[in-house]
């Protein structure tokens, strides 16, 4: 078992800090540029409600596209799997996660997978609810319950500066209306979906949230099943093949791990029967993914051998 101390998991943390100057933070969303590229954070979350942390783990980020897997397990949960997998598809992808070159030539014009942006629009279009304020509470309590965290809520300067530079996720519910894969009102999906990835999290959150998927969906403190068995298993594939954008065939091979990450540098973990790891680092890489959180990782996963493969 990793880490046992919190000194101990400052040591990593320490190592993997000198890597922040190589990224850069998020500035296409305006509100996300104000992060200090030098953070990063960590905690991580065991099976007996236990946890080790290193760095300011109560720093707020918002969940951004770590926000697609936990939309995708409140929809399999909602919809069921056949009506879920009829919008959207399984396969990765290598281009960017907001590219819309996919969906032009895939027939039927179906997004690859959930964990890009069209596939996450799609999934979040099927959140059950009679308006976008029902569907968000759907969406937030789920969370909340994840996280055994009621404080949980979102940023709104953070969602209206994603809502106001939505011009490409626009594009990708325009051309997925035109081909029948949301038949709702564009501006309210986007009001829905930029609120969605505004939601607030710390390190601590999300590495309870990884500890619920690494036990295949049960809480660690109540003992409770807060997801079926089978919805973890595909959030966790998903998160393997598809989780760190076009770098997730290299960080299966150095890492290991189902993961997801998001822009604002927040990484989401979870080693099956293990644990689950929460990292917050806003310096980002070509890809979107935190520079130093990914070699945080590659470092933990070396010395504690947590590849699953």
């Amino acid at each position: 078992m990793p880490c046992k101390t919190n000194s101990e998991l400052e040591t990593f943390l320490k190592k993997a800090k000198h890597y922040t100057k190589m990224g850069k933070v998020a500035d296409y969303i305006p509100a996300l540029s104000k992060a200090n590229r030098d953070d990063l954070s960590i905690a991580i979350y065991f099976p007996d409600g236990k946890y080790v942390s290193a760095g300011n783990v109560k720093e707020k980020i918002t969940l951004q596209s770590i926000s697609k897997v936990l939309t995708l397990a409140l929809a399999l949960i909602q919809r069921g799997e056949e009506l879920v997998f009829s919008k959207v598809g399984y396969e990765p992808t290598g281009d960017p996660f907001n590219s819309i070159v996919k969906l032009e030539m895939s027939k039927p014009s179906k997004p690859l997978n959930p964990m890009i942006n069209a596939g996450a629009l799609a999934v979040t279009h099927m959140i059950k609810g009679n308006s976008v304020e029902e569907r968000f509470t759907s969406i937030l309590s789920f969370i909340q319950l994840l996280t055994g965290n009621k404080e949980i809520h979102y940023s709104k300067e953070v969602a209206q500066s994603e809502f106001e530079t939505s011009h490409l996720n626009r594009s990708l519910c325009y051309f997925m209306k035109q081909h029948g894969i949301i038949d709702e009102n564009v501006e309210e999906l986007l009001d829905l979906y930029t609120k969605q990835c505004a939601i607030e999290v710390d390190c601590l959150d999300l590495a309870r949230i990884g500890i619920v998927f690494a036990l295949g969906g049960i809480d660690p403190v109540t003992k409770k099943r807060i997801m079926p068995a089978h919805v973890a298993r595909l959030c966790k594939t998903f998160m393997v093949t598809c989780g760190m954008y076009n770098a997730s065939g290299e960080f299966a091979v150095r890492v290991g791990i189902p993961a997801k990450s998001g822009v604002s540098g927040g990484i989401l973990g979870a080693v099956p029967n293990r644990f689950g790891i929460g990292i917050s680092g806003p310096a980002l890489d070509d890809k979107g993914n935190s520079v130093a959180g990914v070699k945080l990782l590659e470092m933990l996963a070396e010395k504690y051998s947590l590849s699953m493969f």
